[in-house]
Protein backbone atom coordinates (compact mmCIF):
# COMPACT_ATOMS: atom_id res chain seq x y z
CA UNK A 1 0.00 0.00 0.00
CA UNK A 2 1.18 3.72 -0.95
CA UNK A 3 0.83 5.86 1.71
CA UNK A 4 0.29 9.41 -0.14
CA UNK A 5 -1.90 12.96 -0.35
CA UNK A 6 -3.33 14.92 -2.80
CA UNK A 7 -3.75 18.12 -2.18
CA UNK A 8 -6.02 20.94 -4.53
CA UNK A 9 -4.78 24.19 -5.72
CA UNK A 10 -6.53 27.07 -8.10
CA UNK A 11 -10.20 25.49 -6.98
CA UNK A 12 -13.31 26.66 -8.83
CA UNK A 13 -15.55 28.13 -5.86
CA UNK A 14 -19.08 26.90 -5.33
CA UNK A 15 -20.33 29.22 -3.31
CA UNK A 16 -24.03 27.17 -1.33
CA UNK A 17 -26.32 29.37 1.09
CA UNK A 18 -30.17 29.35 1.87
CA UNK A 19 -33.04 31.85 1.64
CA UNK A 20 -33.71 31.38 6.27
CA UNK A 21 -37.37 31.98 5.40
CA UNK A 22 -40.38 31.19 2.82
CA UNK A 23 -41.26 33.37 0.16
CA UNK A 24 -44.62 35.56 1.07
CA UNK A 25 -47.47 35.25 -1.04
CA UNK A 26 -47.25 38.26 -2.69
CA UNK A 27 -43.84 37.02 -4.24
CA UNK A 28 -45.40 33.67 -4.84
CA UNK A 29 -48.52 35.58 -6.98
CA UNK A 30 -45.99 37.36 -8.45
CA UNK A 31 -43.98 34.97 -9.60
CA UNK A 32 -46.87 32.89 -10.79
CA UNK A 33 -48.14 35.95 -12.61
CA UNK A 34 -44.52 36.48 -14.32
CA UNK A 35 -44.72 32.68 -16.06
CA UNK A 36 -47.38 34.16 -18.32
CA UNK A 37 -45.07 36.63 -19.82
CA UNK A 38 -41.76 34.95 -20.72
CA UNK A 39 -40.12 33.92 -23.68
CA UNK A 40 -39.08 30.42 -24.93
CA UNK A 41 -35.01 30.26 -23.88
CA UNK A 42 -32.78 27.16 -25.47
CA UNK A 43 -35.04 24.31 -23.72
CA UNK A 44 -37.16 26.20 -21.11
CA UNK A 45 -38.62 29.64 -20.59
CA UNK A 46 -37.47 32.85 -19.08
CA UNK A 47 -39.05 36.38 -17.96
CA UNK A 48 -39.27 38.93 -20.13
CA UNK A 49 -38.22 41.09 -17.60
CA UNK A 50 -34.73 40.93 -16.96
CA UNK A 51 -34.45 43.07 -14.11
CA UNK A 52 -36.27 41.25 -11.84
CA UNK A 53 -35.09 42.41 -8.61
CA UNK A 54 -36.15 45.78 -9.40
CA UNK A 55 -39.77 44.70 -8.70
CA UNK A 56 -40.67 45.80 -5.72
CA UNK A 57 -42.32 42.83 -4.39
CA UNK A 58 -38.98 41.71 -4.58
CA UNK A 59 -37.17 44.91 -2.11
CA UNK A 60 -36.61 42.32 0.49
CA UNK A 61 -35.31 39.35 -1.34
CA UNK A 62 -32.69 41.70 -3.37
CA UNK A 63 -31.44 42.44 0.03
CA UNK A 64 -31.11 39.05 1.00
CA UNK A 65 -29.28 38.07 -2.10
CA UNK A 66 -27.24 41.37 -1.75
CA UNK A 67 -25.78 39.85 2.01
CA UNK A 68 -24.85 37.05 0.29
CA UNK A 69 -23.42 38.78 -2.61
CA UNK A 70 -21.06 40.99 -0.32
CA UNK A 71 -20.38 37.20 1.79
CA UNK A 72 -19.09 35.37 -1.25
CA UNK A 73 -16.40 38.36 -2.03
CA UNK A 74 -15.91 38.72 1.57
CA UNK A 75 -15.02 35.05 1.98
CA UNK A 76 -13.87 34.07 -1.58
CA UNK A 77 -12.46 37.34 -3.10
CA UNK A 78 -11.15 39.09 -0.32
CA UNK A 79 -10.26 42.17 -1.78
CA UNK A 80 -7.99 45.03 -0.42
CA UNK A 81 -9.51 47.39 -3.11
CA UNK A 82 -12.28 49.57 -2.38
CA UNK A 83 -15.25 47.51 -4.02
CA UNK A 84 -18.35 46.55 -4.07
CA UNK A 85 -20.36 43.97 -5.91
CA UNK A 86 -23.29 44.93 -7.39
CA UNK A 87 -26.13 42.81 -8.99
CA UNK A 88 -26.61 43.30 -12.60
CA UNK A 89 -28.97 41.41 -14.09
CA UNK A 90 -31.65 39.03 -12.98
CA UNK A 91 -34.63 37.15 -13.90
CA UNK A 92 -36.76 33.75 -13.72
CA UNK A 93 -36.87 30.46 -15.19
CA UNK A 94 -39.44 28.01 -15.84
CA UNK A 95 -38.59 24.51 -16.59
CA UNK A 96 -41.08 22.02 -17.20
CA UNK A 97 -41.22 17.75 -17.14
CA UNK A 98 -38.65 17.02 -20.31
CA UNK A 99 -37.52 20.64 -20.73
CA UNK A 100 -33.72 21.91 -19.96
CA UNK A 101 -31.34 24.28 -19.92
CA UNK A 102 -28.19 24.19 -22.34
CA UNK A 103 -25.03 24.66 -21.33
CA UNK A 104 -23.74 27.92 -21.29
CA UNK A 105 -21.59 31.00 -19.57
CA UNK A 106 -22.71 34.54 -18.24
CA UNK A 107 -20.20 36.70 -20.29
CA UNK A 108 -19.93 40.21 -18.53
CA UNK A 109 -20.56 39.15 -15.68
CA UNK A 110 -18.29 38.04 -12.86
CA UNK A 111 -20.14 35.95 -10.71
CA UNK A 112 -23.36 34.92 -11.39
CA UNK A 113 -26.13 32.98 -8.62
CA UNK A 114 -29.30 31.01 -8.47
CA UNK A 115 -31.84 30.80 -6.15
CA UNK A 116 -33.96 28.05 -6.20
CA UNK A 117 -37.94 29.11 -5.54
CA UNK A 118 -39.42 25.58 -6.55
CA UNK A 119 -37.30 22.16 -6.65
CA UNK A 120 -37.98 18.22 -6.67
CA UNK A 121 -34.84 17.71 -4.09
CA UNK A 122 -34.99 13.51 -5.66
CA UNK A 123 -34.47 15.17 -9.11
CA UNK A 124 -33.46 18.75 -9.43
CA UNK A 125 -29.74 19.38 -9.93
CA UNK A 126 -27.53 22.03 -11.50
CA UNK A 127 -24.29 20.73 -13.58
CA UNK A 128 -21.09 22.26 -14.06
CA UNK A 129 -18.29 21.34 -16.79
CA UNK A 130 -14.43 21.23 -16.62
CA UNK A 131 -13.57 22.93 -20.56
CA UNK A 132 -10.00 22.73 -19.84
CA UNK A 133 -8.46 20.76 -22.90
CA UNK A 134 -6.82 17.57 -22.26
CA UNK A 135 -3.63 17.04 -23.52
CA UNK A 136 -3.98 13.15 -22.96
CA UNK A 137 -7.58 11.13 -22.07
CA UNK A 138 -7.04 7.47 -21.02
CA UNK A 139 -10.15 5.79 -20.22
CA UNK A 140 -11.45 6.11 -16.99
CA UNK A 141 -12.60 3.43 -14.74
CA UNK A 142 -13.64 5.62 -11.64
CA UNK A 143 -14.72 9.50 -11.30
CA UNK A 144 -13.99 11.93 -8.91
CA UNK A 145 -12.91 15.62 -8.42
CA UNK A 146 -9.67 15.53 -10.21
CA UNK A 147 -10.46 13.71 -13.56
CA UNK A 148 -14.34 14.24 -14.34
CA UNK A 149 -15.58 16.28 -16.93
CA UNK A 150 -18.47 17.48 -15.47
CA UNK A 151 -20.06 17.25 -11.81
CA UNK A 152 -23.43 18.19 -10.71
CA UNK A 153 -25.08 18.96 -7.38
CA UNK A 154 -28.42 18.69 -6.09
CA UNK A 155 -30.52 21.76 -5.01
CA UNK A 156 -33.86 22.19 -2.74
CA UNK A 157 -36.18 25.25 -2.72
CA UNK A 158 -34.76 27.81 -0.99
CA UNK A 159 -30.96 26.99 -1.71
CA UNK A 160 -28.68 30.03 -3.02
CA UNK A 161 -25.62 28.90 -5.40
CA UNK A 162 -23.41 31.34 -6.92
CA UNK A 163 -19.94 30.50 -8.78
CA UNK A 164 -17.93 32.21 -11.37
CA UNK A 165 -19.55 33.22 -14.48
CA UNK A 166 -16.95 31.88 -16.73
CA UNK A 167 -18.00 28.02 -15.57
CA UNK A 168 -20.17 26.33 -17.82
CA UNK A 169 -23.19 24.99 -16.64
CA UNK A 170 -26.58 23.57 -17.67
CA UNK A 171 -29.63 21.93 -16.29
CA UNK A 172 -30.18 18.27 -17.88
CA UNK A 173 -33.88 17.31 -18.83
CA UNK A 174 -35.83 17.38 -16.44
CA UNK A 175 -37.79 14.83 -13.81
CA UNK A 176 -40.37 14.75 -11.49
CA UNK A 177 -44.08 16.48 -11.92
CA UNK A 178 -43.38 20.00 -10.44
CA UNK A 179 -42.31 23.29 -12.22
CA UNK A 180 -38.64 24.04 -11.60
CA UNK A 181 -38.31 27.56 -10.85
CA UNK A 182 -35.14 29.41 -10.24
CA UNK A 183 -34.14 33.09 -10.23
CA UNK A 184 -30.71 33.91 -11.89
CA UNK A 185 -28.40 36.48 -11.45
CA UNK A 186 -25.25 38.42 -12.64
CA UNK A 187 -22.74 40.27 -10.23
CA UNK A 188 -20.29 42.56 -11.06
CA UNK A 189 -17.87 45.36 -9.17
CA UNK A 190 -17.72 48.84 -8.72
CA UNK A 191 -15.25 51.24 -7.25
CA UNK A 192 -11.56 51.65 -7.83
CA UNK A 193 -9.18 48.44 -7.95
CA UNK A 194 -5.40 47.80 -9.26
CA UNK A 195 -2.85 50.23 -8.75
CA UNK A 196 -2.08 54.02 -10.34
CA UNK A 197 1.69 53.19 -10.06
CA UNK A 198 2.02 49.66 -11.70
CA UNK A 199 -0.38 51.14 -14.64
CA UNK A 200 -3.19 48.61 -13.64
CA UNK A 201 -5.99 51.05 -11.83
CA UNK A 202 -9.30 50.50 -13.12
CA UNK A 203 -12.19 52.65 -11.67
CA UNK A 204 -15.77 51.51 -12.56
Amino acid sequence: MVESTINGIFQVPIYFSKLNRKLTKKELSFIKKTSLDVYKNEGNTTSNDNYILNQKVFKNLKTELDLRTQDYFDKVICSADNITPFITQSWLNYTETNQYHHKHQHPNSLISGVFYINCNEQFDKIKFFNDKYQVVKPKTKKWNLWNSESWWFSVKTGDIIMFPSSLTHSVETKKGNNTRISLAFNVFIKGTFGSNKNLTELKI
